[in-house]
């Protein structure tokens, strides 16, 4: 009897383990279904915490832009706006200005500009400027709303400074990336015969729809605008490009005040085909002065221009020869030189007059 209660015994058992053998798998199921405890993060790092300031205390100022083209059905004699394209801007001041990328408006007929209360208004242009891809707009103030961006200085900046680009990327509005000034210094090469020079070269992601948007420094201020990239299938490849804000601050002033930008100036009329003629002939390197403006800087120091006579024959008068130390070979040259400066900035030009050689302090108009 007693072996026949170990046999039923050992059977149960054996049983009982094969059931519970087979149910493993349900149990685990069971144990894995449930929430596993969350482990307490800590402290964010010093650089995340940056990184959050800085897209806290920006993301209102930057705006989303959509524009529309107006078409005409010739068929129908029918006139309606289509979607043209979209980018980003920033708000520079408390009067409703936003500044952009020129190419963001170019053909457009209508812009709407988008801000972080998520409402859509009505944009009118206030000034553009092709030759550095800027431009500004204006909506009408919203109070409470608007928030100015903080401007810094381009002059100053190094290669390894971490940067930030805050846009709206294949219209994804309100996008943040991050990275370093790659390089300084950069020509920016539009395409259309416009070369924006001393660019900010960055790696920090920038794609379309990002133009027009702020670059920004680690103390959250602009110090350039995001234009370009430079990338074989048109999205981001590492190589990005923004507009000193240096130049963007004396551009969109002027913009505002004028409505277009007015390049500084010394007063006076040259050709680079008689520069290239003046070297050939003579071998002196310069801009020869070939008309002087009335009431113009050039006019009230005094510069002796060319004289051309009716049998074509020419009696150079001042030759240009460098500006505040720099040689100028060309006409354009000496303008490249002078679009770095403001009017009412006074440069030192030097002079070749007959076989004089003058310093002539002159303030540009």
């Amino acid at each position: 009897m007693n072996f026949y209660k170990r046999v039923f015994a050992y059977t149960l058992a054996f049983t009982i383990l094969m059931i519970v053998w087979e149910m493993i798998p349900f149990l685990e199921v069971l144990i894995s279904a449930k929430p596993k405890p969350v482990t307490p993060r800590g402290e964010l790092s010093s650089l995340e915490k940056t990184n959050i300031e800085i897209f806290e205390k920006n993301k209102d100022s930057v705006v989303y832009i959509s524009t529309l083209q107006t078409v005409v059905d010739y068929w129908s004699l029918s006139v309606f706006n289509v979607p043209r394209g979209t980018g980003s801007g920033f708000i520079w001041d408390e009067f409703g200005h936003i500044v952009t990328n020129y190419h963001v408006i170019e053909g457009a007929s209508e812009a709407r500009v988008r801000l972080s209360n998520g409402q859509d208004y009505d944009a009118i242009l206030v000034g553009a400027d092709p030759s550095h891809d800027l431009a500004v707009l204006k909506i009408k103030p919203i109070p409470g709303i608007m928030k100015p961006v903080i401007i810094g200085s381009s002059k100053d900046l190094r290669v390894g400074q971490i940067v930030y680009a805050i846009g709206n990327p294949f219209g994804l509005d309100w996008t943040m990336t991050t990275g370093i000034i790659s390089a300084l210094d950069r020509v920016i090469d539009e395409g259309n015969g416009v070369k924006i020079k001393h660019a900010i070269q960055t790696d920090a992601a920038i794609n379309p729809g990002n133009s027009g948007g702020p670059l920004l420094d680690s103390a959250g201020r602009v110090i350039g605008v995001n234009t370009a990239i430079y990338s074989p299938s048109g999205a981001n490849a590492g190589i990005g490009f923004a507009i000193p804000v240096d130049l963007v601050n004396r551009v969109v002033s002027q913009l505002i005040a004028y409505g277009k930008y007015i390049k500084p100036t010394l007063g006076i009329e040259s050709d680079d085909r008689m520069n290239t003629l003046l070297k050939k002939r003579f071998g002196i390197e310069g801009v020869a002065v070939l008309g002087v403006q009335p009431g113009s800087g050039a006019f009230k120091v005094g510069l002796v221009p060319a004289k051309i006579y009716s049998d074509g024959s020419i009696m150079f008068g001042d030759i240009i020869t460098a500006i505040d130390g720099k040689k100028v070979a060309s006409f354009k040259e000496l303008e490249e030189y002078l679009d770095e400066k403001s009017i009412g900035d006074e440069v030192v030009i030097e002079v070749l007059r007959g076989k004089e050689r003058l310093k002539i302090p002159i303030v540009l108009g």
